[in-house]
């Protein structure tokens, strides 16, 4: 993967072939706008193409941070397996001047074998790493949550005489965490949030219900799973999320 020389392209693969493109495009354009200017998404239903997506950004660094931080991302059931591209979109190769004009004859034959050849050369690298990236995903999210159900048996189980070190000083008392069950909190969110926009993040998720936003306030909302673990596991996942650079999204199971 580090071999490839970071440019303003992404290739994602790996991605839910069941999808319609266009929605499949609405959706990946909803959790990366968040790192900077998306100048095109490009995502073809051919044989060869199928699951596989490029995400092309205005910025470099924006294309670097996209992908440091969706690498392995649940979308849609299934973890995005993210690199750079190893050759420019032709709209950035316009923006540099380099672009050179494909001969007319055949030339969305040429357009098609240039993406698959870009898309197979990827897809070759990143296999190897596929496996492995899920295993330690799922661990590590099955890790935490028996952490956090541990903590949260040990502070019902305290006394009530012992008070926390803060409070006994009387020092600000942080709100406890709920229970674990199948309602999650948003807190947080932009204004510009939608039902759609919320759904798009959450319905990845086993288990995934409804969300309810509350009316005439756009900063909060309510996400409802099946199961508890459901909730817990996109609790997680998606916990200091930001839909937007200064709007970090944080989640909590909700008040019964």
């Amino acid at each position: 993967m580090m071999d490839i020389r970071p440019n303003h392209t992404i290739y994602i693969n790996n991605l839910n072939e069941k999808i319609k493109k266009e929605e499949l495009k609405k959706s990946l354009y909803a959790i990366f706008s968040q790192f900077g200017q998306i100048l095109d998404i490009v995502a073809m239903k051919t044989l060869k193409m199928r699951g596989q997506a490029f995400v092309i950004f205005k910025e470099i660094a924006s294309a670097t941070n996209a992908l440091r931080s969706m690498h392995g991302f649940p979308f849609y059931d299934k973890p995005m397996r993210i690199q750079y591209s190893k050759v420019d979109s032709d709209v950035i190769a316009k923006m540099k001047g380099t672009f050179a004009e494909r001969p007319k004859k055949a030339s969305r034959k040429a357009a098609a074998a240039g993406v698959a050849a870009a898309a197979a050369a990827a897809a070759e690298d990143l296999a190897a790493e596929s496996k492995k990236s899920k295993r330690k995903a799922a661990k590590e999210q099955a890790r935490i949550y028996q952490a956090q159900q541990q903590q949260q048996q040990q502070m019902q189980q305290m006394p009530t005489s012992v008070a926390p070190p803060m409070m006994a000083m009387g020092g600000p008392a942080t709100v406890p965490e709920q229970p674990p069950n199948q309602i999650l909190f948003l807190t947080n969110l932009p204004d510009e949030t939608n039902e759609m926009m919320l759904s798009m993040l959450f319905n990845q998720f086993p288990g995934f219900k409804e969300v309810r936003l509350v009316p005439n306030r756009h900063d909060i909302a309510f996400v409802e799973f099946e199961t508890e673990m459901q909730s817990g596991a996109a609790k997680i996942a998606l916990n200091g999320f930001k839909i937007t650079p200064s709007h970090a999204m944080k989640i909590s199971f909700a008040k019964k």
